[in-house]
């Protein structure tokens, strides 16, 4: 499973400011309420339903190796890159207008892309979705912040909005095993039409509109430095992986990533109206949130690419069964994520995430141990329940140490950096990652000869080579997850957590 992150973005504070003023509840927000929780849900199911289908895919539209993390990178690095500007257009735009332009966005794009008839078409279609759910998961949150002023009825509308969240990325698992081994793998980007289709013949009467006053202005070139800086940066990575690390157009990628993000630095803290205040994130315990929350999104997410392929390709499993295997670790969130909630306001949240990393960590080097015939029961379920387990202990404090502090004015900001920097940090792992597993899988088929007489004992040399790359990224993967236990003991202070000053962020 892959991480889906929509949590507070842009406007999730500033909404109730802009237009909750004295006319009383909406009548209709329980309605409106299921209309965007259907939408929410697209837009989480997306992070992961096309996982499974990736092998699929693959082979159908002849993509490589190097370039298959493209179908999981384009997609985040867009959503991550561009959530802060799409909370400003929901907020100055109209938050009823961004949301049913962002699932009309969001639908033909998925229509692009299950239609796909090269690599390329599919990577720019998943760019495009990233982009439309950049606008519509801030501008969803936005309409619950507005239409629900009342605090148990904001509690509860949180409640089904988190869930979504939390839940999405295994009903994704599933759903895509469902469509891609009973349909098509096309079909885990075609059924998002209908849902979308619905949804805005739905939103358009029941939805009212909302948007904020006073300073509307953009932060476009904030946004276009830094999303071109981090597609500059995988797109380095992934030059790696065929030319080598040693190659001077993948330093040159590489450098203009660094030139390009630090000019980013440089406009915001020039910019009257920056898409990222510096101020919210020099703060050295909130910096150290969006530090750790980058590596473990880098750590886990890029790790996760390799999962499918191995159920799939090595232990031979359906779509079905691989979205059933994948279940374990979601099912670790879950149980460590209750546990986390209760323990934050005791101990803190800082031995909480250094410890969930640790574990984590140490879940992914269990992983580390499979082969080409080692058991599911033994060396894939056990681990993938510890690698949750360690990860709940880390997404339900991260959520609110990374507000801690926050003035109102900056807090959807905040909230949104937070859930960015996973998105972002999944799409340099899985980038790096799936560069260091096919330089491994290489290395391993130079230094070892295929039995090409015999085609069993040809194809299980085969599947060593690729079971060689998969182990050294879950150790790689390991050591980022290291690092950012690290990083949490380093920077983030010790003892119990401030009320943050924005709603929930929501990690699944």
């Amino acid at each position: 499973m892959t991480a889906s992150t929509v949590a507070g973005a842009p406007g999730a504070s500033t909404a109730a400011a802009g237009t909750t003023g004295a006319t009383g509840a909406d009548p209709r927000r329980w309605w409106a309420l299921a209309v965007i929780a259907v939408a929410q849900l697209m837009v989480v199911l997306d992070a992961t339903i096309v996982n499974i289908a990736l092998p699929q895919a693959q082979h159908a539209l002849a993509i490589t190796d190097a370039d298959r993390q493209w179908v999981v990178t384009a997609y985040s690095l867009t959503f991550g890159g561009l959530l802060l500007l799409g909370g400003r257009i929901s907020d100055y735009w109209g938050r009823k207008r961004a949301f049913v332009a962002g699932i009309v966005g969001f639908a033909l794009a998925s229509a692009l892309g299950g239609l796909a008839q090269n690599g390329e078409m599919l990577f720019a279609a998943r760019a495009l979705q990233g982009a439309f759910g950049a606008l519509l998961a801030p501008a969803s949150l936005a309409l619950l912040t507005v239409m629900f002023t009342e605090a148990k009825e904001r509690a509860k509308a949180f409640g089904v909005y988190g869930a979504i969240a939390g839940g999405g990325a295994a009903v994704g698992l599933l759903l895509g095993g469902v469509l891609t081994e009973y349909t098509s793998w096309r079909w885990c980007l075609l059924v998002n039409i209908p849902v979308a289709a619905v949804a805005v013949l739905v939103a358009l009467p029941l939805v009212s509109e909302s948007k904020a006053h006073g300073n509307t202005r953009y932060d476009i070139p904030g946004a276009v430095l830094v999303t071109a800086g981090l597609v500059s940066l995988v797109y380095g990575f992934t030059k790696a992986s065929t030319s080598g690390w040693g190659s001077a157009v993948t330093w040159a990628f590489i450098g203009g990533a660094v030139l390009l993000l630090a000019l980013f630095v440089l406009v915001e803290v020039r910019s009257a109206n920056p898409l990222l205040p510096m101020r919210i994130v020099t703060n050295r315990t909130r910096g150290g949130a969006y530090l750790s929350s980058l590596l473990t999104g880098a750590g886990f997410i890029g790790a996760m690419l390799f999962l499918t392929y191995y159920l799939q390709g090595v232990l031979g499993f359906s779509p079905i069964k691989a979205g059933l295997g994948s279940l374990p670790l979601t099912g670790g969130v879950l149980v460590s994520a209750g546990v986390a909630s209760a323990l934050v306001t005791r101990i803190g949240a800082k031995p909480l995430m250094a410890v969930g990393s640790v574990v984590a960590a140490l879940g992914m080097v269990w992983l580390s141990q499979i082969g080409v015939q080692t058991s599911y029961l033994t060396h894939v379920l056990p681990p993938m329940f510890v690698m949750g387990a360690g990860l709940g202990l880390v997404f339900v404090p991260l959520g609110n140490v990374a507000l801690v502090g926050v003035s109102e004015h900056d807090a959807g900001a905040a909230s949104a950096v937070i859930n960015a920097s996973q998105q972002v940090g999944g799409s340099l792992g899985t980038a790096l990652l799936n560069t260091i597993a096919t330089t491994a899988a290489a290395g391993y088929a130079t230094s070892h000869a295929v039995n090409t007489a015999d085609p069993a004992a040809a194809r299980l040399d085969v599947m060593r080579g690729q079971v060689h790359g998969f182990v050294t990224a879950f150790g790689w993967g390991a050591a980022l997850l290291g690092v950012a236990a690290l990083v949490v003991l380093l920077f983030i202070k010790a003892g119990r957590p401030e009320t943050p000053a924005a709603g929930p962020a929501h990690f699944g």
